[in-house]
């Protein structure tokens, strides 16, 4: 029994040696090969037809008699408070959307300095509010910040939950845009 341990022991640590050498290949080089820049593909013309038609393309047109659209600011980011400003501007001035379009401003989390008096948001969010755009602000996060509705603009609306009213106005078919 003691001369078998011994030759036990030696199979075990040969096997182990041999797995570990197997999973390394003897072909790999010492080195990594030298990279080449890699070339741009080569691009084929576009497809006439579909040029043409894109060409001409101008937009899907507005074939319903209304749209609406609530848009959803849970950021302080200011750049991403301006781009939600802005697009909501740039969706009241399309053309095609002149007199069909219905939009709400549904603010909370971070997004709640949007209404707070003072901001330099001020100007856009009156403007917003000149357009007949809804200007939904979160009681929750009224609460969370410490904020009172007189800490706010005076022409926003306060919804119980800032969730709350994205849930039931995409269940009523309005169209959710969260830049």
């Amino acid at each position: 029994m003691l001369t078998i341990r011994p030759l036990l022991t030696a199979l075990l640590l040969t096997g182990a040696a041999l797995t570990a050498t197997a999973q390394t290949p003897a072909t790999m080089p010492a080195t990594p090969p030298a990279t080449t820049p890699a070339t741009p593909p080569v691009l084929t013309p576009p497809n006439a037809a579909f040029a043409a038609k894109a060409a001409s393309f101008a937009g899907a047109p507005a074939t319903q008699k209304h749209y609406r659209a609530v848009y959803q600011l849970d950021s302080s980011e200011p750049k991403l408070i301006n781009q939600t400003l802005h697009n909501m501007k740039n969706a009241l001035e399309d053309p095609r959307l002149k007199g069909k379009l219905e939009l709400e401003l549904v603010v909370f989390s971070g997004g709640t300095v949007v209404f707070k008096k003072d901001q330099p948001y001020e100007a856009d969010v009156l403007a917003l509010q000149q357009a007949g755009v809804i200007l939904a602000q979160c009681a929750n996060s009224l609460k969370a910040y410490k904020l009172t509705k007189d800490d706010m603009l005076p022409y926003i609306s306060i919804v119980p939950t800032g969730n709350g009213e994205l849930i039931i106005r995409q269940a009523e078919g309005w169209v959710l845009v969260h830049p």
